[in-house]
């Protein structure tokens, strides 16, 4: 009788923080099952010549049991997703986690699988997302007007970015990689570890700390419920993937930072009453974020 295979699916290069936990999660369904079930790991669909938005197909199609994907991209779909669009909406990851694993986390759960049909298994850290340019540095709105940036396809980044100054163009992954590789934009927005696996080589790095990203780990239903209790097993894997690739980012973005700065890159810390001048610039499109999410849903933050 053959075993019972669990089909993975994501977008990051093999050696990336979130393929590594990719292959914790499959350790961890071994150890788990005695060996009963399989885990077979698409690390990085783009490899394929596909858009990063194919794993949704693919999940839905039944070819995937689960994919990681950020929020971000759901929230025209799941609008609850939103609360973490809101800018300066966490000061630390740590923070975030706390408030991704309580209540606030499994709202946002709930959403997705009535608005989207996905059972979120849990959220991943995609760490605070910084500015980077190969221009200027920036320590205030004023240095970053008049640059192009690249965005992922999301009105709030695009408002935000504006607030700024600065002259916003959105694009799919894949797409976004090549425009910033051409030299067709300025500057983009990431997290460190999104920066260096998508081969972005700005000199200047800003740790604006703007926005939070999560990748939630979007699983379908059906193919959890043809597991049948196995699907347990699969929840708690998850689980250990998610301790696992949160202790990897924090450490990763030490070891990025260190390698970065030795390569020559400048990184701007900003002050207190810089990053300040950021959040009075943005106050605007904070508000307007804040009042696309239920209120209710944000009065679950601690």
């Amino acid at each position: 009788m053959s075993r019972q295979t669990i089909r993975v699916g994501g977008y990051a290069p093999k050696d990336s923080v979130h393929s590594r936990a990719v292959d914790r999660f499959a350790e961890e369904v071994d150890q788990r099952s005695n060996g009963e079930l399989k885990t077979e790991i698409l690390y990085n669909v783009m490899d394929d010549g596909r858009p990063a938005t194919a794993l949704f197909d693919m999940l839905d199609a039944g070819e995937l049991t689960w994919c990681y994907y950020s929020s971000s991209y759901l929230g025209s779909q799941v609008p609850e997703l939103n609360a973490l669009e809101v800018p300066f909406l966490f000061d630390t990851v740590t923070k975030a986690h706390g408030e991704l694993d309580g209540p606030f986390g499994t709202a946002l759960a709930n959403a997705v699988r009535v608005q989207a049909g996905y059972e979120v298994l849990g959220f991943w850290d995609n760490g605070l997302r910084h500015l980077t340019n190969n221009t200027r540095d920036i320590r205030s709105p004023k240095d970053s007007a008049g640059l192009r940036i690249r965005l992922q396809p999301n009105a709030i980044h695009e408002e935000l970015t504006r607030a700024w100054g600065m002259d916003p163009v959105t694009a799919e992954l894949s797409a976004g990689i090549e425009m910033i590789k051409a030299g067709e934009v300025d500057a983009q927005e990431n997290p460190l570890a999104n920066s260096v696996a998508y081969g972005v080589d700005h000199r200047h790095i800003t740790l604006s700390a703007h926005l939070y990203g999560a990748r939630g780990l979007f699983a379908s239903p059906s193919e959890l419920e043809k597991l049948g209790e196995a699907a347990d097993v699969v929840r708690a894997s998850a689980r250990a993937a998610i301790d696992y690739q949160r202790e990897a980012a924090a450490a990763y973005e030490i070891e990025l930072r260190e390698r970065l700065e030795a390569e020559g890159r400048v990184i701007v810390d900003l002050t207190p009453a810089e990053r300040q001048d950021f959040i009075d610039a943005s106050a605007e499109v904070i508000e307007s974020a804040r009042s696309n999410v239920a209120p209710e849903l944000l009065d679950l933050l601690s």
